[in-house]
């Protein structure tokens, strides 16, 4: 089992999820529920989470396939797409490719916000599939691949617990606080975009870089 292949795989999920950037989103979009109502809406979010980046991991290279993309072509865009993601986080601003002015406008009307647009795809969005669809393909074996989806639950249980503490941890963290970590997280995944980006086109272009 290759742990240090989960972990970086891990972490570069956890860093484009950013949970706790969530947070402001979270409370804005549930105000004005109830307690058991927002603990539902962070529920749903959580699991929509868990199923859309669980069926990335062992599906997303079979659709891949049928519209005949090459997994290295999808890594530079996948890796262009978070390295943009990145540069917004670094500005600690909501990037467009998670949810635009107008869906953001459409989501205050609605009833129920925690698999769409929550869940999908402020959280579980473009970028958190494309970096679980080729970390999938990168996965060395079996093993790793199992552990792949143990930590995408994982990381749904992580995204569940913050935002069933979204309040205090919004008190304590306050909004400098939360942009702060979210910067950090937006350096973390700008290298793994670069990252990314590199291997993508080495494997497209061999004679390119060396």
């Amino acid at each position: 089992m290759d742990w240090t292949f989960i972990i970086k795989t891990g972490v570069s999920l956890l860093a484009i999820l950013n949970p706790l950037g969530a947070i402001p989103l979270f409370l804005g979009l549930t105000k004005g529920m109830d307690a058991t109502s927002r603990r539902k809406t962070g529920r749903s979010a959580s699991f929509a989470v868990a199923t859309v980046l669980v069926v990335a991991v062992w599906f997303g290279e079979d659709i891949l396939e049928i519209f005949g993309v090459r997994i290295a072509s999808f890594q530079i865009g996948g890796g262009v797409l978070a390295l943009l993601m990145a540069i917004d986080m670094l500005q600690a601003r909501l990037s467009p490719a998670k949810q635009t002015r107008e869906e953001a406008r459409e989501a205050g009307s609605r009833e129920s916000v925690g698999v769409v647009p929550l869940g999908i795809p402020l959280l579980a969005g473009p970028g958190s599939i494309s970096l679980a669809i080729v970390g999938a393909e990168q996965a060395p074996g079996m093993p790793e691949k199992i552990g792949l989806t143990v930590a995408v639950v994982l990381l749904g249980l992580i995204t569940w617990a913050v935002l069933r503490a979204a309040d205090p941890i919004g008190r304590v963290l306050g909004q400098t606080g939360i942009n702060i970590i979210t910067r950090l997280m937006g350096l973390v995944l700008a290298a793994i975009a670069i990252e990314f980006i590199a291997t993508g086109m080495a494997s497209l272009f061999p004679g390119l870089l060396g």
